[in-house]
């Protein structure tokens, strides 16, 4: 009720001589706009509240006209909770204001309201007593069942895998046969027109032509993404997200991979610095995801094959085997896709998946080969062409790869690789936090990529023009593949070639064997503009709305950097002259990609793969460590970084050392909406509508009064726990009935009814279109669905335990319970785990409270005086 005269409540009670005691910020339970800040605080405009007790509110009005709410307690405050049965009154500073007092700020903090939009994945299984009833069933008919059952399984999943694996591989030649037929007609073409004007003077049109014939390509790639946003990007950190537990809207939906192949078609012959093989492995990721259920995640498609997979296990199985097969086709490494999927993607892992993601990826491999070779090379069947990154061979030219001297060098070059790319994440973050601020609409979007796409075209054919250095073709080059690619822009000479446009005006695949196998074909005035050029414009590229890679981008800013290192070292000591370049060329890479992902075991095995050369495993091993160490230093990995960003609660490996200073009771959510184990339709689909959870505490009434329909009164011994979309299936279902004392007459499910359903593809307005008004009055009994025997913690135990349960478990929820009778105090999620979410609980708690501590104190006596 409001009330305006400023002086009394309703109740007649004064509002002076209120000693006030304490201050207490008090949650909202309203979200903010995405992306809006809000600054909680006293501030100009004031409201103020007081209720019976003599607990006086102030409400802190912001921009967008929504409150942020903080009790101030007094000496007569007995009741923590009275206030919520209360009657308020408020007072306008425009009417009568009743305090006047200094501004201050306790803190900002970011709603994130795209978390609305996150699930975890349940990946634990629901053993209730369907499951229980089926496992103790030791008829013979149903142990003869199970075993066929079994068996069927794992045939299905050994084929499954296979099938994922050559799907991938097509899809991967795909992309890289288009890419490559479209980057020769434009290269063709740009060396004509270039050849032309030279001579003529007309080199702003062959630079027109340029402009334009990349922006018309990347606008293409650009506006696929506004159809399916999820596409953008690499697609790695989504599915690392996804192998973590996190459901993300769209990342494996078949529209997603779409706009996802066609999409980087384009954007790679555009000229943009991006790679295809982060593509690849998202791709892979949804054949995993889509092949293996046997139905779309909309109504169109349904065979009623592989029922046996639908449930998120088996689909987070098959996912990481599709991301694993995207590396083994990419780079031709088999080992290292699975050592990928492990060390980047999956949270669970056991030997049986380790055996299918190896046999998927050697599949993958395999049928790449075969393709490549085929359409390629013309060699059907002969197997010649291993990857579609050609790193080439290391051990057909002259001199050694390295020696023991030189492995100081290569720890020198991690050092400064985890340096550079340190200095990359760092920029990179920056600028993605200005594109999430300032470019949020589609056509923002489009237009900052048109803009990049002109300055780097721009950029790269002025660079060729006026930096480049012309260099002559010896009788030796002329015989090897380097006069192929060998471009002779804005030289005057019949044999000679321009060694910035050689590298800028090529495919990036060719510019990195370039780099690794051409001894002496480079400036350092040339290798420096171009370690320079590609950092900063690769910085500035990824994490633009359109599918882009960050690998080989980061491959070839290393090798141009390792190349230069090199070659100043062949200038500065003959020493160094016996050591091939192209050795300080893949050191480099390596570093300088280890430097911005962080990854060290599969980036390691994947580059031994990849050059067929074991004996640089050492140096790259090496140097890779290093470079983790030193980036470590400053910041995280770019996937890392950018998962942050979007606050997506990912599970590291290992919980924080804060962790093991705070219990569960400091980061749970209090007050969970529970259950009883039969319940009114109508309370049940009033607490779907009113709350989002998405999983339920099922109680046992201490008093065994179950007729209350008080969602607040909803307390009691801890049973079992129902998931939302368990709820959602016995509503479609309706299984409802007549209540006939702890159960009710309704049919009973079986698991099958549930996997029919999976993934739910009606909402709860859907369903609620379905029901009458006589089946909102029946009841419901949860009691056979809910899970028995769910993992639960005391109220007492470290947040690192709960985390390594949570994560080591694949779990979805954790309640927390307290005393003999193992009340229902709290739930825990993986939003409560993450490690920056629960830093900055744990820190906005400790400030909040010191801060209001000392606003309490040092404002008391003006309260006082003016009450």
């Amino acid at each position: 009720m409001d009330n305006r005269d400023g002086s009394d409540n309703e109740d007649g009670n004064s509002v002076r001589n209120l000693p006030i005691i304490s201050a207490q910020l008090l949650p909202d339970g309203d979200e903010e706009e995405e992306g809006s800040e809000v600054h909680y605080g006293i501030e100009t405009k004031r409201n103020y509240q007081r209720n019976s007790t003599g607990d006086v509110y102030d409400y802190t009005k912001h921009k967008n006209n929504k409150f942020r709410r903080i009790r101030i307690s007094t000496e007569d405050d007995d009741d923590e909770d009275e206030d919520e049965h209360t009657t308020h009154t408020f007072i306008d500073e425009d009417t009568k204001p009743l305090l006047q007092l200094r501004t201050f700020e306790l803190r900002s903090r970011q709603k994130k309201s795209a978390n609305k939009k996150l699930e975890s994945l349940d990946y634990d299984t629901c053993e209730n007593k369907i499951f229980v009833k089926r496992l103790q069933d030791t008829s013979e008919e149903n142990q003869k069942n199970r075993k066929k059952e079994n068996r069927k399984e794992d045939i299905l999943q050994w084929i499954l895998f296979f099938l994922v694996g050559i799907t991938t591989a097509m899809i991967a030649f795909f992309i890289d046969y288009v890419v490559h037929q479209l980057m020769n007609w434009k290269f063709s073409n740009l060396v004509e027109s270039v050849d032309y004007c030279k001579d003529n003077g007309c080199l702003a049109l062959s630079l027109l032509y340029f402009v334009l014939f990349n922006v018309g390509f990347v606008s293409i790639a650009a506006v696929l993404t506004m159809i399916a946003p999820v596409a953008a990007g690499s697609g790695i950190p989504e599915i690392k997200c996804y192998l973590n537990g996190v459901k993300l809207p769209g990342v494996t939906d078949f529209k997603t991979m779409i706009a996802k192949v066609i999409g980087v078609l384009f954007s790679v012959s555009g000229g943009m610095f991006v790679g295809k093989e982060g593509p690849m492995i998202h791709s892979g990721a949804i054949v995993g995801a889509g092949l293996t259920q046997g139905k779309s995640s909309n109504k169109w498609v349904n065979t009623g094959l592989f029922t046996l997979f639908r449930n998120d296990k088996a689909k987070r199985d098959f996912v990481s085997g599709g991301a694993a097969a995207g590396v083994a086709a990419a780079f031709g490494a088999p080992l290292g896709g699975v050592l990928f999927s492990l060390e980047e993607g999956c949270s669970f892992w056991n030997q049986s998946l380790t055996w299918r993601t190896l046999f998927c990826t050697m599949s993958s491999a395999f049928m790449l080969n075969f393709l490549a070779s085929g359409f390629n090379l013309h060699k059907w069947g002969e197997l010649e062409a291993p990857s579609l990154v050609n790193f080439g061979k290391f051990n057909d030219e002259e001199g050694h790869l390295w020696n023991v001297v030189d492995l100081g060098v290569f720890i020198v070059i991690g050092a400064l690789g985890g340096l550079c790319g340190a200095l990359f994440n760092f920029l990179n973050e920056k600028l993605t936090k200005y594109r999430m601020k300032y470019v949020r609409t589609k056509w923002q979007k489009l237009a900052e990529v048109i803009l990049i796409s002109t300055v780097a075209t721009v950029i790269v054919f002025i660079f060729s023009m006026t930096l480049g250095k012309c260099r002559e073709l010896t009788p030796e080059d002329m015989k090897e593949e380097f006069a192929k690619s060998a471009r002779s822009f804005f030289c005057d000479g019949e044999n000679e070639y321009n060694d910035m446009a050689t590298l800028a005006f090529n495919p990036q695949e060719i510019a990195i064997k370039t780099l690794f196998h051409l001894d002496g074909k480079f400036s350092l005035q040339t290798l420096g503009f171009y370690f320079v050029m590609y950092f900063f414009i690769a910085c500035w590229t990824y994490g633009i709305a359109i599918p882009s890679g960050l690998f080989v981008p980061c491959l070839v800013t290393g090798a141009s950097f390792g190349r230069l290192i090199g070659t100043a070292l062949r200038i500065w000591s003959p020493h160094y002259s016996q050591t091939r370049l192209g050795t300080y060329a893949l050191v480099g890479a390596a570093s300088f990609l280890g430097g911005v992902v962080r990854m060290t075991i599969s980036l390691t095995v994947i580059l031994i793969e990849s050059t067929n050369e074991i004996s640089l495993g050492l140096p790259l091993m090496v140097s890779l460590m290093v470079a983790k160490w030193v980036g470590d230093l400053f910041n995280e990995g770019l996937y890392d970084i950018h998962i942050h960003l979007r606050h997506i609660p990912l599970l590291e490996w290992e919980p924080s050392e804060e962790m093991k200073q705070h219990t569960a009771k400091d980061i749970m959510s209090r007050h969970p909406v529970c259950f009883y184990g039969v319940e009114k339709v109508k309370f049940i689909v009033d607490v779907l509508r009113n709350h989002s959870h998405n999983g339920f505490p099922i109680v046992r009434n201490f008093s065994v009064v179950e007729e209350n329909n008080e969602l607040s009164d909803r307390r009691g011994k801890f049973r079992g726990i129902i998931l939302r979309s368990q709820l959602l299936v016995l509503l479609i279902e309706r299984c409802f009935g007549i209540r006939r004392l702890s159960s009710v007459n309704a049919r009973e499910l079986k698991q099958s009814d549930f996997v029919a359903h999976y993934p739910l593809q009606m909402g709860l307005d859907d369903i609620l279109e379905t029901l009458t008004g006589n089946d909102m009055e029946l009841y419901m009994d949860m009691q056979p669905y809910m899970a028995l025997c769910p993992y639960v913690v005391w109220k007492d135990s470290t947040v690192s335990r709960c985390f390594n349960l949570f994560r080591t478990m694949g779990l979805r929820h954790l309640v927390v319970v307290e005393g003999d009778n193992s009340e229902v105090v709290g739930i825990i999620t993986r939003k409560n785990l993450a490690h920056h979410s629960l830093s900055e609980v744990i820190d906005e708690d400790e400030g909040n409270e010191h801060e209001l501590s000392q606003f309490a104190s040092t404002t008391s006596t003006s309260i006082n005086n003016v009450l």
